[in-house]
């Protein structure tokens, strides 16, 4: 039997199997159920084995309407949610497998691991957190707000999409291309009725090509106001999705939804929260400023917010006489998948070969992982930039590791980018941002794949506490700007001519550029998402909230037509509701890891291999918060975020 699954997602019958397996799964429940002594192997693993098989089958559904969206695809996904999701809450509302599990705990906790413990612990947890213990008319209106909040959450995500797919600008005068790279007009470039014309669309490499060159300003602002008034019509979803969060959390005996969030996460209250992101803002704002002034001296009116992409590359330049441009033909996409690679082989001893498999578009593909010379498992990466592709960049885990039945079972995970098309005439050439990205996706990988935990609900990024879950891939993401790391893979896709000494030199000296302006930019995310769900907002109230957090965090005046939050997939679509926090929250802890494997030398760092060991190899286990003091014997130095920010 093959240690992985094949990738397959029949669409045709995809809703009745889905069913039959719904089915199924309710006939086995009522059986372990009937049981008069009930432990945990009889009982609790049966149910995670099931769980996990459950999810197993949907996941590539959900991956295939991500990366290879249609109306087939949108379909069949809309068509399984409310299925899912009306499953799902009746099984995290049963009474009877609630009050099962506290009788497992309170027999048998002495005797079991602490894997089985911290099972046993989440799942009590996500029982109460459901409304299992409470009555059945509250338990029906719960239900029916999850499968609400999934419809809606579907729907402002195909919105979103369908809006950056429907936009095009089309430019015939060759003078509103002037300075932009060969690489971006040649992929610009299409012939129409005998002329040669240019379209730009709101698609990322296509967009930031031309906020970050194209000389025409007007074309700029036009671009710009087109992506950030995208999809109006999801300000509804958001009054709607906000009202059902709220109910929700009073429902679970919560003030609101950011204090039900925070049940689950390493924070413990809201005022911790906003303490550390205010904390963090008035440490950037004076530096902030400084940046500021800088670009404005260079601009030859004041800045809006559509220049300051195109006036950042200039006095980037003008800085550090660094060009991006000229770095992308050094970080063509295989040379650099290939070099993480073997960065990964030397820090953690990890192997990876590539596997030749059927999958869902000619550009993905698979490797098998191998960590100290043993099969361990499954990766598939796809990164190029696509229509029927949502924006962005994530991991998405499919398999986890565990034991079974005295079987082992091995994890499996989609590595999914938007980096630049490649063709018959040009190669994917990278900016060093796609590098880091890269590098970021890897780091979450790693951590699900890398995963030497029993249970599957608490192998790999299962269990993992929300603002910690990011700590692996802040990690690694911070690699991508180390001398040694990049001669191993930033090399002339012509010619193979490493990197020269001074272009990282510069590279390096300019990681930290306009990086407290960029640090405001994430805060006023954060502290946006975390003050939204502290009480109602409706309407007009959401866009006050956003302007009253930017008189502090914006410096440049954000012109009324941006609708930012139409577009913030990541707490509307995505699981960071109350938690955009955590890239900050985490990025302490990987600020303060990265530097001990720094001054240790990187490869020869005893650091790095305890960091494999402890953190890769403890998924969710145990807390983060044990995992941390276990790998660096102290609490984290919260200093660390701001020299590795460069905010002094």
């Amino acid at each position: 039997m093959s240690k992985f699954l094949d990738f397959q997602c029949n669409l045709d019958t995809f809703i009745d199997d889905l069913k039959t397996i719904i089915k199924n799964n309710n006939s086995k429940i009522d059986e372990l159920l009937i049981q008069k002594q009930k432990d945990y192997n009889n009982f609790v693993k049966p149910l995670e084995v099931m769980e996990a098989r459950l999810e197993e089958f949907f996941t590539p559904l959900s991956h295939i309407n991500s990366v290879n969206n249609s109306k087939d695809t949108q379909k069949v996904y809309s068509d399984s949610l409310p299925i899912i999701t009306e499953y799902s809450t009746q099984i995290s509302q049963n009474i009877d497998i609630y009050n099962a599990y506290k009788e497992i705990k309170q027999k048998e906790s002495t005797t079991l691991n602490y894997e089985q413990n911290r099972v046993l612990d989440l799942n009590i947890q996500n029982f109460e957190l459901s409304g299992a213990h409470l009555d059945a008319k509250t338990k029906t209106r719960l239900q029916e707000i999850n499968l609400r909040k999934s419809e809606l959450a579907n729907n402002f995500s195909q919105n979103l999409l369908d809006a950056t797919n429907d936009y095009e600008y089309i430019i015939t005068d060759e003078n509103d291309i002037d300075g932009l790279p060969s690489s971006e007009i040649e992929n610009a470039k299409f012939k129409e009725d005998g002329k040669i014309k240019y379209k730009f669309t709101l698609q990322m490499p296509s967009y930031i090509a031309y906020m970050t060159y194209g000389p025409n300003r007007e074309i700029r602002e036009e671009l710009y106001r087109a992506y950030v008034s995208r999809a109006p019509q999801n300000a509804k979803i958001i009054d709607e999705l906000l009202e059902l969060r709220h109910e929700m959390a009073n429902l679970l005996g919560f003030e609101n939804y950011a204090q039900y969030s925070l049940a689950t996460k390493m924070a413990k209250s809201q005022k911790s929260v906003l303490d550390f992101l205010e904390n963090l803002l008035d440490n950037s704002i004076k530096q902030a400023n400084n940046e500021l002034q800088a670009l404005q001296k260079i601009a030859p009116h004041s800045l809006e917010s559509h220049d300051t992409a195109y006036y950042s590359e200039i006095l980037k330049k003008e800085q550090y006489s660094i060009d991006e441009e000229e770095y992308r033909p050094y970080f063509e996409q295989n040379s650099v998948v290939n070099g993480m690679f073997s960065f990964l082989h030397k820090l953690f001893n990890l192997e990876f070969k590539k596997t030749d498999l059927q999958l869902w578009h000619k550009k993905a593909t698979a490797y098998d992982v191998y960590e100290d010379n043993k099969l361990k498992a499954r990766i598939y990466l796809d990164l190029e930039a696509r229509e029927s592709k949502r924006g962005g960049a994530w991991m998405h885990n499919w398999q986890s590791h565990s034991h079974n039945e005295q079987e082992e079972e091995f994890a499996s995970a989609f590595v999914v980018c938007n980096f630049p098309p490649s063709n018959n005439k040009n190669p994917s050439l990278l900016r060093h941002d796609d590098v880091v990205t890269l590098f970021h996706e890897m780091g979450h990988t790693i951590h699900h794949i890398l995963s030497e935990v029993n249970e599957s609900e608490v192998s790999g990024v299962n269990g993992v506490e929300w603002d910690a879950v990011e700590f692996p891939s802040q990690f690694l993401e911070n690699f991508a700007y180390e001398p040694k790391v990049l001669k191993m893979f930033a090399k002339h896709y012509k010619n193979t001519e490493v990197i020269p000494d001074e272009m990282i030199e510069k590279l390096v000296r300019s990681k930290n550029f306009l990086s407290a302006m960029s640090m405001l930019r994430q805060l006023e995310f954060s502290l946006f998402d975390f003050k939204l769900h502290t009480q109602i907002y409706k309407g007009d109230a959401v866009q006050k909230l956003l302007d009253s957090i930017r008189e502090k965090t914006a410096l440049i005046k954000t012109p009324s037509y941006n609708k930012f939050q139409n577009g913030f997939a990541h707490i509307f679509a995505g699981g960071y509701a109350a938690g955009y926090y955590s890239y900050k929250w985490a990025e302490v802890l990987s600020a303060d890891t990265f530097y001990k494997v720094v001054d240790e030398n990187i490869f020869d760092s005893p650091t790095a291999k305890a960091y494999r060991n402890i953190i890769l190899h403890g998924g969710g286990a145990k807390s983060m918060q044990e995992l941390y003091i276990q790998l660096m014997q102290r609490e984290a130095d919260t200093t660390q975020l701001l020299r590795l920010s460069g905010i002094k």
